[in-house]
Order: C-alpha cells, then structure tokens, then sequence
C-alpha cells in the first residue's frame, strides 16, 4: 500500500511539475498552474481563445469537446499536430512531460 502510495504522489508531482514548466515555456508564471481555475483561464490565454470558453467547461459533454479543442490548441502552440492532441488525451502522464520538459518552443498562435 504504501508503494502506490509513493507512485501516486510521484506521478502528481511529475504533472504539477510539467504543468508549471508549460506555463513558463509560454511566458506565463508557473505558480498559475497550481490555483484550481484560474489555471485554466491562464491556459485559455496560452491557446489563445477567451476566457468565458470557462464557463463552457461547466456544461457536461459540451466540456469534453472543448477540452479537446483546447489541447490540441496547445500542442499547435508547441509545434506538434493532432496526433500529438491524441497522446495528451490519452496517455497525458507521458505526454505533458514532453511538453513540460522537451526541446519543443512556445509559438503564440493566430486567431
């Protein structure tokens, strides 16, 4: 019990920590990614859509179609495709690492 214990609060602070470098790599504080809420407000801003798309993530089903919109927004942002968006939905422990913590660069992206 305790060994998954450790796993567990491993793989949190292994997303925490990725979270808050992808913040940074965009120019953001990566505190923000931390604060329930308004790290998805900050994340808006990173993939540049508005802030009330926040209250679309308060309507069920309509959310899990726009938190699909919104990764693969970001990872266009970082210079990856669709089935990089695929890898965050799915696999998001592997995935948001390589953002977090790989070679790939922030490119803001046009409306």
């Amino acid at each position: 019990m305790a060994v998954a214990i450790i796993i567990y609060v491993a793989i949190i602070a292994l997303m925490i920590i990725s979270g808050w470098k992808i913040f940074e790599k965009a120019g953001k504080p990566g505190w923000a990614f931390i604060i329930p809420i308004y790290n998805i407000i900050v994340l808006l801003d990173i993939v540049k859509k508005p802030w009330w798309w926040l209250l679309l993530f308060l309507i069920p089903l309509v959310n899990i179609v726009f938190l699909i919109w919104m990764y693969n927004r970001l990872s266009k942002s970082f210079g990856y495709d669709a089935g990089f968006t695929v890898g965050l939905i799915l696999l998001s422990i592997v995935f948001f690492p390589i953002l977090g913590f790989g070679k790939s660069e922030y490119k803001a992206l046009e409306d």
